[in-house]
């Protein structure tokens, strides 16, 4: 039976031949233009290397993440050789990573620095050995200009915010709200908190559980622990935020055992998530759902924005990656609640990358 890890390096491969075989057979760009012809405009004509690095690539949303990039570079034939690293949880070989492709001459880097601070050091060396560093999602600390190139991050903030006029309009009168994130102080969660609250402020809408938000790790088990615990303790439960959905699925029969309906969820996407919707919908009738775009295709700014300073492209207008508002259960837009039983519950319907492209990266 092939690995998840073994799929993934084959796919990646077959991107980085993809990009290769690009770059010999592209147009060359006009004399004076700043990008190339049929290719789009943050792709100029100056031929490079670029590196993809993950410090942790072990599960599906970064395994679609990780494609999703790639898919993104081959579409500039000016990136004639692409190579990808995996940190694998550990930041000194995550640092390694960046350490080895500046060594051989790369000419960008798109990073995803999950140790935070810990990778500053690096990316600023990077950055000063003339490489265009972009880090993306994670914050590293650093400023644009001084230790990387330009920070692409998400605008965690907009998410709150459109996750509390959801919950306004469903509760205009006030709600008792549960909010769940990762772990403790991470930045998301903070932003996303500070939406909601620039939307819900004052009134009757209250915050229930620890401030600014209950600790899930975003782990399934330690999740159900969280919510098991609040079912007991707060009697009225009217909505549960969350900045990864997938992970509540395995908690949300809790509130079944407490013969209670579960309750109306703001939270962002996943096939398993839709599938389970669609299943309990009719025997919870206080179960309403709305999710923004989990953001796996914040990745495709970071390497617009990498491949444009590298290449001599068009530079994007932001650094910001606003995840689009994805499912809403009462509305209908932009979309009714998506479920493929057809294929994983750990794809994201949400993503630019196709769902028959995810489930055949994921599929043991």
């Amino acid at each position: 039976m092939i690995s998840k890890k073994k799929i993934s390096l084959v796919a990646l491969a077959l991107v980085a031949s993809s990009v290769a075989l690009a770059g010999c057979s592209s147009a060359p760009a006009d004399s004076g233009s700043s990008s190339v012809a049929g290719a789009p405009d943050w792709c100029g004509p100056k031929k490079i290397t670029l590196g993809l690095l993950d410090g942790y690539g072990g599960n599906s949303w970064r395994l679609v993440t990780t494609n999703a990039g790639a898919e993104e570079v081959a579409k500039c034939p000016s990136v004639t050789k692409y190579e990808y690293a995996d940190g694998q949880g550990d930041t000194q070989k995550s640092i390694s990573d960046i350490q080895g492709m500046v060594g051989k001459g790369v000419n960008a880097l798109v990073v995803f620095p999950d140790a935070g601070e810990a990778m500053l050091p690096a990316l600023r060396s990077a950055f000063e050995a003339g490489v265009v560093t972009v880090p993306y999602r994670v914050f590293p600390g650093g400023k644009d200009g001084v230790d990387y190139t330009a920070w692409v991050g998400a605008d965690f903030v907009t998410d709150g915010q459109n996750w509390a006029n959801f919950v306004k309009e469903q509760f205009p009168k006030g709600a008792n709200i549960l909010f769940l994130s990762g772990p403790k102080g991470n930045s998301q969660g903070i932003d996303e908190r500070k939406g909601m609250e620039s939307v819900l402020g004052g009134g009757n809408y209250k915050f229930i559980g620890e401030a600014p938000f209950e600790v899930t790790n975003w782990d399934p088990a330690k999740t159900q622990q969280v919510l098991t615990a609040a079912i007991a303790k707060y009697p009225n439960i009217d909505v549960i935020a969350s900045d990864f959905g997938p992970s509540l699925v395995g908690a949300l029969p809790e509130f079944k055992k407490a013969g209670k309906s579960i309750p109306t969820l703001v939270t962002s996407d996943g096939n398993v998530l839709g599938c389970f919707y669609q299943d309990n919908k009719a025997a919870n009738p206080k179960f309403n759902l709305m999710t923004v775009a989990t953001g796996n295709d914040n990745v495709r700014l970071a390497v617009q924005y990498a491949v444009a300073k590298a290449t001599g492209g068009k530079v994007p207008d932001s650094t910001q990656f606003k995840a689009p508002m994805f499912e809403n259960s009462v509305t209908g837009q932009p979309n009714q609640v998506q479920c493929r039983k057809d294929l994983p519950g750990d794809i994201y319907l949400s993503s630019q990358l196709s769902a028959d492209k995810q489930a055949a990266l994921i599929k043991k």
